[in-house]
């Protein structure tokens, strides 16, 4: 999917909402997780339940990993699941040197069909250059997150700036805004700012609205730019709405609830 789709697919749902997929058989609903695809159909519910009113997804690759051959087959199902006119991301935060990274990439581009992919930007320019020579691909680079950890590195002042803005400014000479895009908590809102002046034209994606405590609003006031350039990002507090049979209708009535604060400020 290329910048102008993603853009036209936001203005017409009016919505910037990705819904993440961070699925735990532990959290879904009990009455589901004795069925033995039970987060396959859980994701597949969640899926129908909100596609009306988001514009992507994200599959954080951690939670299927973890099942073995058995997550990695749910999550390519899930995946397929997913609708042509939405946008994935596979959260795999992968990046080493430059042809392990190829094979990252490979996998994630051609083997599962995702449209983008978070990569860590530590190992500089050649982990992330294979992710970014693919077409109509977008690498997703971190760029300052919300953990506590992010005050060990990312908050280093080198000089007159933070590391994360010299890596944020750096990287954007790397590609462009139509395969590039950055990462940036909702809990750093007051940061977004400053970050949207050194890559006025990218996407951001933002997570950490919702359990997290990030603010919807906060996030949307400094990050829009001219193309829309934001998708914020809601795991828990949609998938995880509501423990009863009503889950996919607590998550519809979430997403839904989402999907008309971001009219608002569209």
């Amino acid at each position: 999917m290329i910048k102008e789709q993603l853009t036209q697919q936001i203005l017409s749902k009016k919505s910037y909402l990705c819904v993440g997929l961070d699925t735990e058989l532990n959290k879904i609903p009990k009455h589901l997780q004795h069925n033995a695809n039970a987060v396959l159909e859980f994701n597949k519910t969640i899926i129908d339940a909100t596609k009306d009113y988001c514009v992507a997804y994200k599959i954080n690759t951690a939670f299927y990993e973890a099942m073995g051959v058995k997550g990695w087959q749910i999550m390519e199902e899930t995946l397929h699941h997913i609708p042509t006119t939405h946008f994935k991301i596979a959260d795999a935060k992968r990046g080493d040197i430059g042809n392990t990274s190829a094979q990252y990439a490979k996998a994630f581009f051609e083997t599962l069909p995702f449209d983008a992919i978070t990569v860590a930007p530590y190992m500089g320019e050649d982990s992330i250059r294979p992710f970014l020579e693919y077409e109509n691909k977008f690498t997703i680079v971190l760029g300052l997150t919300s953990n506590k950890g992010a005050n060990d590195f990312e908050m280093l002042k080198t000089g007159e700036n933070y590391l994360y803005e010299k890596v944020i400014s750096t990287i954007a000479n790397w590609g462009n805004p139509n395969n590039l895009m950055f990462v940036v908590g909702a809990t750093q809102a007051n940061q977004i700012a400053s970050i949207r002046n050194i890559v006025p034209e990218n996407f951001l994606l933002v997570p950490g609205v919702g359990f997290q405590g990030g603010s919807l609003k906060e996030v949307s006031n400094a990050g829009l730019n001219n193309s829309v350039g934001l998708l914020v990002n809601a795991s828990r507090a949609i998938i995880y709405a509501s423990d009863k049979e009503n889950f996919a209708e607590e998550a519809t009535e979430i997403a839904k609830q989402y999907q008309v604060e971001m009219a608002s400020y569209l």
